[in-house]
């Protein structure tokens, strides 16, 4: 006798898409916080669905403010039938009504529409996720935050092949190291190089086009003093303020570099098992030891505590933030051993 799958088994049978392989199913699950890849995901469902039908009805929704029946209203059938995309944002704020109404219709989803449900984590509304995924013909596509950096570096890989075209993985991660995670921007910054260059992006690419960013968001201030280059170091500073650039934003450069110093100079072992446990790529690890080799542990300790009052003057806490700014570079150059 042949075995009966139920659709709540099927959907967990099922492979989650890719943000960018996703088609249109009655049920499509975005979960998690990262708002780009679900960005992604809707953009290349919208672009599946204008190919299969270019005049199909699209309607957005927030889950909060929901209100009793508004979602039969939604998924209700067109004079001629035609497909429509509902998009509900913030499910996981929805009130007691929606998840009343979407629980009763996930039991059988209308075959015209396309219900999109976004859900960035936490309780609420669980019962709404855990229906949705058993809803026939479901999709669910994980939207979760990437915090290795190989993750990253792998977007970035994926991206350019999407494109046609090729970046080096030590291009990918200077990129990476230039404008840190937020996956919006380094899509953009990737868009750029892609537009602006021919062949494949080079590391050389990479630095020529973002070396202003790296100087503005504080990743040369760090890299200057954590080499011990205080007169740079220091001009650099003088060169965020004078365009304009957050004093805060280059504290925070610095705070996460010593971070990643005083992590790995705790850790003993290969490179590939410290990366692991840290959540770091293997090729930073084995930067960060090169930094770590030749500073002193006492001075190190001096740095951090001077760019944690730094942090607390830049924020107000302080009368002069721009001197304690100063002085925290300081004594992050004076950690290295002369």
């Amino acid at each position: 006798m042949p075995s009966r799958t139920t659709p709540a088994r099927a959907a967990k049978k099922a492979a989650s898409p890719s943000p960018h392989d996703v088609e249109p199913a009655p049920v499509v699950l975005l979960t998690g916080s990262e708002d780009h890849l679900a960005d992604r995901a809707l953009t290349a469902l919208l672009t599946r669905l204008r190919e299969r039908d270019p005049s199909f009805e699209r309607t957005d929704v927030a889950a909060a403010g929901y209100q009793k029946g508004q979602l039969a209203t939604w998924t209700s059938p067109s004079l001629f039938d035609e497909q429509s995309l509902v998009l509900v944002d913030g499910v996981d704020a929805a009130t007691d009504a929606f998840v009343e109404d979407v629980l009763e219709y996930l039991t059988a989803p209308a075959e015209h529409v396309v219900l999109v449900l976004r859900h960035r984590g936490g309780n609420r509304a669980r019962k709404v996720l855990d229906a949705g995924r058993a809803a026939p013909g479901a999709v669910e596509v994980p939207c979760q935050p990437l915090k290795r950096d190989q993750e990253k570096v792998d977007l970035l890989l994926g991206d350019a092949r999407r494109a046609r075209r090729r970046i080096d993985v030590e291009a990918a991660r200077a990129l990476v190291a230039a404008l840190g995670g937020d996956l919006g921007e380094l899509s953009a910054g990737l868009d750029q190089l892609l537009n602006d260059t021919e062949g494949t992006v080079t590391e050389a690419d990479v630095h020529r086009y973002h070396s202003g960013r790296r100087e503005a968001t504080g990743f040369e201030v760090a890299d200057a003093a954590i080499a011990g280059d205080v007169g740079r170091a220091l001009a650099l500073v003088r060169h965020a303020e004078a365009t304009g650039v957050p004093s805060v934003v280059v504290v925070a450069a610095l705070a996460s570099r010593l971070r990643q110093l005083a992590k790995v100079a705790a850790t003993r072992g290969r490179g590939a098992d410290v990366a692991r446990d840290l959540g770091m790529a293997p090729w930073l690890v084995d930067k960060v030891r090169r930094e770590v080799q030749g500073m002193s542990a006492e001075r190190m300790a001096e740095a951090i505590l001077a760019v944690a009052a730094a942090d607390h003057a830049v924020k107000g806490g302080g009368q002069d933030g721009a001197f304690a700014l100063e002085r925290a570079v300081q004594a992050t150059a004076a950690a290295r051993e002369r």
